[in-house]
């Protein structure tokens, strides 16, 4: 989907008028030395009445309108009341992406029905305007206003809180998104007052976002799909826009496994699931990752989708990607039920499961 010229200030251009173009991902995003940010429209923008085929309802909702920060939110038309709640982070490298894209709205709206739970997807703030620890503040805010919505009983919001269960949270998301997640978890472990009377049953990470300065054997020798959605060079872009001014790729933000693992060991994480791309440059980092926390005493379940490269859920639309983005559809919604101990109510859902496990 994007390629990003090996050195950009190489490439460095001027136009419209902001000056020299010191990064560029192409399609994706421009910075400019005078600070301007560019963002193409690379996938369109879809309002939260698109729905999927009167399956699920979706509406926008505001978490802190001061700093644009917001959810779309997603409740699947089904038996009312004591529905799980995943709290949901897209990707798109800290730097691009929206809870508004078409294909996360497409590929939640199918989550959220084959599920059988209420979502909740969190368009933060992105880098370079606002680097890291931004996004893990929106995330952890999130989970703040979630709480307080719970305890005030907002009437605002009843019509999609009175269908949750909100002792049955699962943290989830794609990429830059799962960091997120993992960083939300990571911080309510430590303490878990944060959220309170919330509860994370689960968390789920599909091909999670790290890097760091020595690089894998993934990185170095991945055979990439056409239109890759990311590269080396890219994912070297994304993270000096989104870590902290004077970081290296070492940073625990983005290397959390740098500064060996110990700290692992204390930490109460609930259950995991990594999902893996076979062809994705991050494959090497998601399996060592997984790695440690099972090393760590930490339940893992970890999946490798063979064939296929970095985001297929979301970007590819071939038949070709069709098994595999159904099969993250109901591994996750099969974690989600049965962490959850519900019954499977709809017809044949039990025997999709046996198909694509």
């Amino acid at each position: 989907m994007a390629a990003i010229f090996a050195d950009p200030r190489l490439k460095a251009t001027s136009n419209n008028g902001h000056g020299v173009c010191i990064e560029e991902i192409e399609g994706l995003i421009r910075v400019y030395k005078n600070g301007q940010v560019e963002r193409p429209p690379a996938i369109p923008i879809v309002p939260c009445n698109v729905t999927l085929n009167g399956q699920v309802t979706a509406r926008d909702v505001f978490i802190n309108k001061y700093i644009n920060l917001w959810a779309r939110v997603y409740v699947p038309s089904c038996p009312a009341g004591n529905l799980p709640v995943l709290v949901y982070f897209h990707g798109g490298g800290f730097c691009v992406g929206s809870a508004a894209w078409s294909c996360y709205h497409e590929f939640l709206a199918s989550l959220a029905y084959k599920a059988g739970c209420v979502i909740m997807s969190i368009n933060y703030r992105l880098a370079p305007e606002n680097r890291l620890p931004a996004a893990y503040e929106d995330g952890l805010n999130s989970l703040r206003w979630l709480k307080q919505q719970v305890l005030s009983g907002s009437s605002e919001h009843k019509w999609w809180m009175n269908q949750c269960n909100f002792s049955s949270l699962f943290l989830a998301g794609d990429s830059a998104g799962a960091n997120i997640a993992y960083n939300a978890a990571t911080r309510v472990a430590i303490d878990n007052a944060v959220i309170k009377p919330l509860s994370v049953k689960g968390i789920i990470l599909i091909q999670p976002f790290f890097g760091g300065e020595s690089r894998t054997v993934s990185e170095k020798h991945s055979t990439q799909p056409a239109n890759s959605a990311l590269t080396v060079s890219a994912s070297d872009a994304y993270w000096r826009l989104s870590l902290p001014v004077g970081t290296n790729r070492d940073h625990p933000w983005c290397n959390p496994l740098a500064n060996a693992t110990a700290g692992l060991q204390e930490l109460r994480l609930p259950s995991v699931m990594v999902c893996v791309s076979e062809l994705d440059i991050l494959k090497d980092r998601n399996l060592e990752f997984s790695k440690a926390l099972a090393g760590g005493g930490k339940k893992v379940e970890t999946v490798v989708y063979k064939g296929v490269g970095h985001a297929f859920q979301i970007l590819h639309n071939s038949h070709c990607y069709l098994d595999c983005f159904m099969s993250v559809i109901l591994r996750v919604s099969c974690k989600i039920l049965i962490a959850f101990s519900c019954r499977v109510t709809r017809e044949s859902m039990l025997e999709k499961y046996f198909i694509f496990s």
